[in-house]
């Protein structure tokens, strides 16, 4: 029998092709020989190499992340097709996974997050992504789709999020300094020790920016634990923790005229409504979670991993009209059992368990008078409870075929009390919104022809209940008739590598039919409300292609190559959205067959990576997105654009196991003037979240290895 333990501290509240640039190490240490292994992915649990899994999948090493500035994780997770990572302000993150932005005016919604196989989206249904560093990040993988029959609730998918780890039988020490445009000021530590029984590594991370729009500045500061340690080959002992506190300005959306003539403005005040900067908007998060993972390993066939988990957060955010105060206890757990055995001769892989969360939330939201709170306006306790149950079964069929087939139960219960409500209405100041059960099946087909290409078919099902910020609005109103969304998505896709290793490709075309679709809308105070918007249809083709255009092997060739490659390699990942509205009327207006909000028809990303033996290295990027439509009548549109950036660098281990890393780079580099997170539905036309013009950043990373 061997078991493993995990415990996490964390203060708190991605179709593509695994992205392989010019494997540089993900640190500043000198290329060590080694066998390049066959990458393997977590996919719907089953830990098997990407080629194999009959889902769509986009996955991101350390190496892709560290090949675009730190600040922010926005240009990484763009390169995945079908997947959008926005910022409305800064760290003011929204995530889009085939169109799942439509309901996020803010936040990461619709799409399940886990960190370190820790739930990180909270039992309410939002995901604090801001508050985690890039440093932290070793991997990342995006399932595309609704993944409810192992992962709950969620039409968008679900984000898999991995810490660095350290290498066996290596000690090292790093420190990092990058300055830039706007202010940009960010440092890092860190030291982490590896052996073959185990690891420990501690960063810590501090940034800060003064923002290139009026009211935008931001400072976090990340603290994080990683270990683990192996006293027997039996059991397995592992920490991870993490400390955030961020603080972040809101500078709210511009009309097209304000956009056009100065989009480093902050929003305006106007007669009836103060601006930004006389409110002094901003965010301000610092927040916990205490979890463990326990694994016992009873023989080859059978493991059971069980995982517990405690967490906390303390948010003040003043808006236009409120001062929010919110503080957050949550806690739960996840049991996954896995057994394998063979059935007529061919492999049976079984797996089984449940998830279950619960939050508690006292939130109290006062006047706002210039960023202090004044007079209470309402104060409820918010009890959130969710769970689900899952089993899935893959065999290994005739003809080289695998049959993947699964499905959840999913649960979710909130209860609202409004306490300042109690002594005038006794008798109905608390509500219980109680969602009827959901039950989400999903099968797939997959069939593998060599190396060379393997295709796969899949039909499924999801679910995404109403999060805690749609059920409550900031006005003060408590939305008793919103509903769930229900979806199912049709897939088809196929992946491989051609000449020999030389070339790698995916792509995957897809059918997601969604009903009870939730929409947005902003009052002219800021605050979004939310409303069941009949059906959409969401049709799209995610393609990604990789491969070297000339390549020198390190030591050997091929996928037994003991060291790197240098050379040049080109990437390129493109997806097309055909999102229309279904059936579709709201205000008196019929917008069936209208463009989805908010979501481009077009994007591409594609870019160079050159290494060379001395240590010199360049990665041009340019980024691609059609115009898209900012209202559900598709009488605005934001235009679409075009961006160029690079990063260029001298990478060298020096004599005593001293390791430099020197870069600079160049971002938006023709200056272009565009909205990235735009404010959907949003009254008076204040649609427009400017980016940052042309901005550069340079920087240096030392780190000793012994």
């Amino acid at each position: 029998m061997t078991y493993r333990y995990t415990f996490s501290l964390l203060l708190l509240p991605v179709s593509a092709v695994a992205q392989q640039p010019l494997p540089t190490p993900p640190d500043t240490a000198m290329l060590r020989p080694q066998v390049l292994p066959e990458a393997t992915v977590t996919g719907y649990g089953q830990q098997l190499p990407l080629r194999r899994t009959a889902a769509s999948v986009g996955v991101l090493d350390a190496r892709v992340l560290e090949r675009f500035p730190q600040n922010a994780l926005t240009q990484a997770v763009n390169t995945i097709p079908g997947v959008r990572l926005e910022e409305r302000a800064t760290a003011s993150y929204r995530l889009s996974v085939r169109g799942s932005t439509l309901r996020s005016p803010f936040g990461v919604r619709n799409t399940k997050v886990y960190y370190q196989g820790l739930p990180f989206t909270e039992a309410s249904g939002s995901t604090p992504l801001n508050l985690l560093d890039p440093a932290l990040l070793g991997g990342l993988e995006v399932i595309k789709g609704p993944a409810a029959s192992v992962y709950g609730a969620g039409t968008g998918g679900a984000v898999l999020l991995t810490g660095r780890r350290p290498t066996p039988g290596v000690s090292r020490a790093q420190v990092g300094f990058t300055a830039g445009s706007f202010g940009l000021r960010r440092y890092t530590v860190s030291a982490e020790t590896g052996t073959a029984t185990g690891y420990l590594r501690a960063t810590y991370a501090r940034q800060s920016l003064d923002g290139y729009r009026q009211q935008s500045a931001l400072r976090r500061d990340v603290l994080a634990l990683d270990g683990e340690w192996q006293p027997s080959e039996k059991q397995t002992l592992s920490l991870h923790a993490l400390y955030s506190d961020l603080t972040y300005q809101l500078p709210g959306g511009l009309t097209r005229a304000q956009f056009e003539a100065n989009p480093r403005q902050a929003r305006p005040g106007t007669a009836t409504s103060p601006g930004t900067v006389e409110q002094r908007t901003y965010y301000a998060s610092r927040a916990a979670l205490l979890g463990g993972t326990h694994e016992a390993r009873f023989s080859e066939r059978l493991s059971l991993r069980t995982t517990l988990y405690l967490s906390g957060s303390r948010i003040n955010t003043p808006y236009l009209v409120d001062f929010e105060r919110n503080t957050l206890l949550g806690g739960g757990g996840r049991v996954v059992a896995n057994y394998r055995t063979t059935l007529a001769g061919r492999t049976l892989r079984l797996q089984g368990g449940g998830e279950g969360q619960t939050g508690f939330e006292s939130s109290r939201n006062y006047q706002n008078r210039a960023g202090t709170p004044g007079s209470l306006r309402y104060d409820d306790e918010i009890r959130t409870l969710t769970g689900f149950a899952f089993a899935q079964a893959d065999y290994e069929l005739p003809a080289g075929l695998l049959l993947t087939a699964g499905a959840s139960y999913n649960r979710l219960r909130y209860r609202i009390s409004r306490l300042s409500d109690a002594a005038a209405r006794p008798a109905d100041y608390e509500l219980e919104r109680n969602f009827r059960p959901e039950v989400s099946p999903r099968v797939a087909l997959l069939r593998e022809f060599g190396l060379g290409l393997s295709v796969y078919a899949s039909v499924s099902s999801g679910f995404s209940p109403p999060t805690e910020e749609e059920i409550r609005p900031s006005d003060a109103s408590i939305n008793r008739a919103l509903q769930a969304e229900r979806g199912t998505s049709y897939e088809v896709g196929a992946r491989g590598q051609l000449w020999q290793e030389r070339l790698r490709y995916d792509v995957a075309f897809y059918d997601l039919r969604q009903r009870q679709t939730i929409t947005t809308r902003t009052t002219e105070q800021g605050t979004q409300l939310f409303a069941n918007a009949g059906s959409t249809r969401q049709r799209g083709i995610e393609a990604a292609l990789s491969g070297w255009l000339w390549r020198t092997a390190g030591v050997g060739a091929g996928s037994q190559a003991l060291a790197p490659s240098y050379g040049l390699r080109a990437f390129v990942s493109y997806a097309y959205n055909h999102y229309r509205f279904g059936s579709y009327e709201s205000g008196g207006n019929n917008f069936s067959g209208n463009r989805l909000t908010g979501t481009a028809p077009h994007t591409l990303t594609t870019g160079l990576d050159f290494n060379e033996r001395l240590g010199f290295y360049l990665n041009p990027t340019i980024n691609h997105q059609a115009r898209l439509p900012l209202n559900d009548a598709n009488t605005e549109y934001a235009p679409g654009y075009w961006t160029f950036g690079s990063r260029v660098g001298w990478r060298r281990e020096l004599p005593l196991g001293l390791g430099l890393d020197i870069f600079g780079g160049l971002e938006n580099a023709t200056n272009r003037r565009y909205s990235l997170g735009n404010d959907l539905n949003a009254f008076g036309g204040r649609y427009f979240q400017p980016a940052p013009g042309r901005n550069w950043y340079a920087g240096i990373q030392a780190g000793w290895r012994w």
